[in-house]
């Protein structure tokens, strides 16, 4: 791999790969092989297709679901020195036109297009006359309807599998559980393809979430210790967005609106001005999702309950994509509950699906009312692991807890003699002795857990189950219609061997605050010059900031203070085009700050 070894220095700019994942897909597409990629967001997975782009004969052709993000692509791959071209809706003739001749005459290394213009017919056979290099398929998990972004249109990319045999497929996603990951295999015919999963642990991002009070104030309070970030807000509805941002503006930070409802003009300059702003916060809609390419995100707030663990885990990636401390930080009430379960009721999906979305929404409910680890619950849900993080409000500031041990044993022992097939009502309704249809048509009113669960509520029984579910002691077969089942780790629980602690309804405490990102105190004005020396260069090209330097090759250039063009080379993130263009510029304000 020394070509792509060198290619990796020269143009990103980089001494070496992430992780040996990185590595393996891309020793796998140069050698014409399919891979499915599961990768965090911010770990490099864009790299493991333009890298081999670059080695492989032809032009890589990228599916990509939104039009601004394929434009932040295209313009970050044109600042290292790529030829990259977007081909979308807003592409005119003349443009298409321009860029079909680049590619038939080779002179094009990455292609960005959406679904729908991949899958006509009349692209497809211009593809059949041109140099591919390779097929790569970004957001993979919209192809599946496990997937928390489910789109119909990705269906057609099976066709690729049929119509070019012999060009290597890449699909790659950060959000992808098990029957996920199965079903992008499926859909998309791949088979045969590497399966490359590096773990889905974001250490960066520190995770809280609170019991609502009263939002607006405590986002307020939030959003106190970090004036000078940028963040996003995301609300549930488009007149909570503009609520929000009303109440931000009259507290003096910079709040911009995005949602649907905007005309698409203002909704486009408002994405633009976010991309381009070093401390603006964007109230949004979870229309405002897979668009966001802006690495220097400090903080994701969240107003509203999501759909899913799968949504939570993809909107909070969208902090700290550099790597730096981020945030993601959540407020949640019974109301989110309520107003997602009549979502999914009132929706027109099948029976089948409104199942799953249920069972999502009870998996993110555990989530948010467990007395462990956050991050161990995010990462068990994906089936990754990792010790008690130190990062997140349960371990900074554990919850007031239960001895839940006795509750967890009612609970194992009932999903185990009802048959480990029946869901959470059902356990529920065993547990509290209830006599309806349904019980007495299976007998359970003679199992020995009937009714022994009397003296709780139904919700509280409910939050029990979900805590479980959360900690692993309980499973949800997904695929097998919601039933619960005995996790791995059962049995020591109801052999008494160990305790169940368990989250007291209603209580919180308060989380550290973590301080500014980046650098020391006695660093912080030079990378704060830094900055304004890129958001000038940037202003100057009409390009977001961070598609000069990320944050993070800002505080290696801070701490490293390099001397000469040679020593600012070796900096992570400055490639040759990059050192040409702008290294003589950020080495002269650093002999000026001493």
């Amino acid at each position: 791999m020394t070509t792509a070894d060198d290619i990796l220095r020269r143009v990103f700019g980089f001494a070496s790969f992430r992780g040996p994942e990185q590595r393996a897909a891309v020793e796998a597409l140069v050698a014409g092989e399919d891979v499915l990629v599961v990768m965090p967001t911010g770990s490099g997975k864009s790299l493991c297709y333009q890298l081999p782009a670059l080695v492989r004969p032809g032009a890589a052709v990228v599916v990509s679901p939104l039009i601004a993000l394929m434009q932040d692509q295209v313009t970050a791959l044109r600042q290292f020195g790529i030829s990259a071209a977007a081909y979308n809706s807003t592409v005119t003739g003349i443009e298409r036109h321009a860029v079909e001749q680049a590619m038939t005459e080779g002179r094009l290394d990455v292609l960005y297009v959406s679904p729908e213009r991949l899958a006509a017919p009349g692209f497809l056979d211009f593809l059949d006359r041109v140099p591919v290099a390779l097929f790569a398929i970004d957001e993979a998990h919209c192809v599946s309807q496990w997937g928390h972004d489910f789109r119909p249109e990705y269906r057609e990319l099976a066709v690729l599998s049929e119509r070019f045999p012999s060009v290597p497929r890449i699909a790659l996603t950060a959000t992808a559980d098990a029957p996920t990951r199965n079903d992008i295999v499926r859909q998309l015919r791949l088979g045969n393809a590497r399966i490359l999963i590096s773990g889905f642990d974001r250490p960066n991002i520190r995770y809280t979430v609170r019991p609502r009070t009263s939002e607006t104030r405590q986002l307020l309070e939030f959003l106190e210790a970090r004036r000078g970030e940028a963040g996003i807000v995301y609300c549930a509805t488009r007149k909570r967005t503009e609520e929000t941002a009303k109440a931000l503006l009259g507290a003096g930070r910079s709040a911009l609106v995005y949602h649907a409802g905007l005309d698409p003009e203002v909704r486009a300059a408002n994405q633009t001005r976010f991309a381009r702003s070093d401390d603006a916060v964007i109230v949004a809609t979870i229309a405002f999702g897979m668009g966001v390419d802006k690495p220097d995100v400090r903080f994701v707030a969240h107003l509203d309950l999501p759909k899913s663990v799968e949504a939570y885990y993809q909107e909070t990636g969208r902090a700290g994509r550099d790597g730096l401390p981020a945030e993601a930080w959540m407020v949640y009430g019974l109301q989110d509950v309520v107003r997602q379960r009549k979502w999914i009721d009132d929706s027109s999906a099948p029976e089948e699906q409104k199942r799953i979305e249920r069972a999502k929404l009870e998996s993110l409910l555990g989530f948010c009312e467990a007395a462990g680890c956050r991050r161990q619950i995010l990462l068990a849900h994906f089936g990754d692991r990792c010790e008690p993080c130190g990062n997140c409000d349960t371990c900074l500031q554990p919850p007031e807890t239960f001895d839940g041990t006795e509750a967890a044993q009612m609970v194992l022992s009932c999903i185990f003699r009802t048959g480990q097939r029946f869901g959470a009502v059902h356990i529920v309704d065993v547990l509290r002795g209830s006599g309806n249809e349904r019980i007495r048509r299976f007998g359970h009113d003679g199992l020995s857990t009937w009714g022994i669960g009397k003296g709780r509520s139904e919700e509280d029984w409910r939050a029990i189950i979900r805590q479980l579910v959360a900690v692993g002691l309980v499973a949800v077969d997904h695929e097998g219609y919601g039933g619960l089942r005995l996790g791995p780790d059962c049995r020591s629980v109801l052999r008494g061997e160990r305790r169940v602690p368990l989250r007291r309804a209603g209580r919180a405490g308060t989380t550290r605050q973590r301080g500014r990102v980046s650098v020391p105190p006695a660093d912080q004005a030079a990378f704060d010059a830094l900055r304004r020396v890129r958001k000038s260069l940037a202003d100057s090209q009409g390009i977001p900031p961070y598609a000069v330097f990320h944050d993070a090759t800002l505080v290696a250039m801070v701490n490293r203070r390099p001397s000469s063009l040679s020593e600012m080379g070796e900096v992570p993130g400055v490639g040759a085009i990059k050192l040409e263009r702008y290294g003589a510029i950020f080495l002269e304000q650093l002999d000026r700050l001493g």
